[in-house]
């Protein structure tokens, strides 16, 4: 395989992107990072940070000049709360910023491309149940996503196949499953589930006011991926020969009402439940991940109460610095 050293990380100001542009930094990656707007919560690790939006032609072509491999994060997205209820900005703004990055890369000469897809991308029919089967890469079809956001994702899946068939552009495509973490969205509401019910835990320890809202009632399932699993599973996937999309995430399935035990228990409080109506999202999803340690030799490692209780710290003091109060010392 060609020896890949000068890199694009698209979203680079996201969640995701920021914690990626530090870990290929940490490889000794020449990395170029480029978004709409920096890092909110610490300066960029890139050598190159760009101010640019994806949708305008111009600044694809700026973004992928010079570089030998795109890692493809830039979208508008949220948690279910956001996504929910922008169908339109959402299949419109995400296809503009795939449709131009990828032909831009093209152009540049670019030897490698790896997509981030979602498990939004799969059908709806196969997750009406709490107790849902893990899904399959090969689940994803017959299509029928729920949301735009699902649609997009595996257009640009569709995209990416035919560009490597086309054109000979190497793309790798990885489908997350709920990645979670420090240093990401916690308030406003785009944030995941995970970083919402630290928030409202953390309010709740430092407030002594113990009831924790939960949309619907709680029993919906999913799986939760620690990001230092999610960077390690995608310098890997960059790395392989594999082209076929990829699920990475977690195969343990928890209840959203396990999830908010948890953190609880992390903080060192009792809370109450109120179940209140909100988007809930499909009612059960796990990922399978046979062909995950079948192609990379290799499975997320990091338990879920640990990367909560990483998480749980950091937001904590946010939530403190927010309020006016200190942070006091818990256990977990």
């Amino acid at each position: 395989m060609q020896i890949v050293r000068r890199v694009l990380v698209t979203g680079a100001g996201g969640f995701i992107g920021h914690h990626l542009v530090k870990d290929l930094r940490r490889r000794g990656y020449w990395v170029r990072g480029v978004d709409l707007d920096p890092p909110e919560y610490e300066p960029s690790a890139a050598d190159e940070f760009q101010v640019g939006d994806l949708r305008r032609w111009e600044d694809a072509i700026a973004a992928c000049e010079g570089v030998e491999a795109v890692y493809a994060l830039a979208a508008d997205m949220g948690g279910m709360g956001f996504i929910s209820a922008h169908h339109a900005q959402i299949l419109h703004n995400n296809s503009l910023i795939n449709l131009h990055t990828l032909e831009a890369a093209r152009q540049a000469g670019v030897s490698r491309y790896l997509y981030t897809s979602s498990a939004c991308v799969y059908p709806e029919y196969r997750q009406n149940e709490t107790n849902v089967a893990p899904l399959r890469e090969e689940d994803a079809y017959p299509a029928q996503p729920q949301d735009a956001y699902g649609w997009e994702k595996l257009l640009t899946e569709r995209l990416c196949t035919h560009y490597r068939d086309d054109y000979g552009l190497q793309t790798r495509i990885v489908r997350f499953h709920n990645i979670f973490g420090p240093l990401g969205t916690w308030m406003g509401g785009r944030e995941k589930a995970p970083a919402a019910l630290c928030r409202k835990i953390a309010i709740a320890r430092l407030t002594g006011n113990p009831e924790v809202e939960i949309w619907g009632d709680g029993e919906q399932t999913r799986s939760f991926c620690y990001i230092d699993d999610c960077l390690e599973g995608l310098r890997r996937l960059m790395d392989s020969e594999y082209s076929e999309p990829l699920n990475l995430g977690q195969d343990r399935m928890v209840t959203i009402n396990e999830l908010a035990d948890i953190i609880a228990g992390v903080a060192g409080i009792q809370i109450r439940k109120v179940h209140v109506p909100g988007p809930q999202g499909v009612r059960g999803r796990n990922s399978d991940n046979t062909r995950l340690r079948q192609v990379l030799g290799w499975q997320p490692a990091i338990s879920l109460e640990e990367g909560l209780a990483r998480t749980y710290a950091w937001i904590e003091g946010q939530v403190a610095a927010a309020l006016g109060s200190p942070v006091a010392t818990y256990t977990r």
